[in-house]
């Protein structure tokens, strides 16, 4: 399941714990570019909440959470994007389709899950994760 090695993608230092969002982000734009994604939008915010990344792959909109984790001692990063967490993506993502006139248009909600423990990052990029929930 975990075991894809992103080129060119080092760990951060160990001391900087406050990093560690923004570089499990960095580390997902480059895994989701190299899966063929194009990337529209990152750390789109609103009154409702954020979306880590708004991405394009196919024709589809992809509303990407990135979950981060440095020691399993808290879980299964995927695990950390909860029903409360989904509800607040779905309404983002909502009032951004709405805001940029795109409702029509084929949406999904995925989520990157990454493992930043030993050497280079382990990273799982799961398509579809949940569906819209409100």
């Amino acid at each position: 399941m975990f075991g894809k090695r992103v080129p060119g993608v080092e760990d951060p230092p160990a001391d900087h714990r406050s990093h560690t969002g923004a570089f499990g982000e960095s580390i997902a734009v480059k895994a989701l570019k190299k899966d063929g994604y194009k990337i529209l939008k990152q750390n789109h915010r609103s009154r409702l909440g954020e979306i880590d990344i708004i991405a394009l792959e196919g024709g589809t909109l992809a509303f990407v959470e990135v979950k981060a984790r440095r020691t399993d001692q808290f879980g299964d990063p995927k695990l950390a994007v909860t029903p409360k967490k989904q509800r607040k993506i779905s309404m983002v993502a909502l009032e951004y389709l709405k805001k940029t006139g795109q409702t029509d248009k084929k949406a999904r909600f995925d989520v990157v899950a990454i493992r930043l423990s030993h050497g280079q990052p382990d990273v799982e990029i799961i398509r579809n994760a949940f569906e819209l929930a409100y």
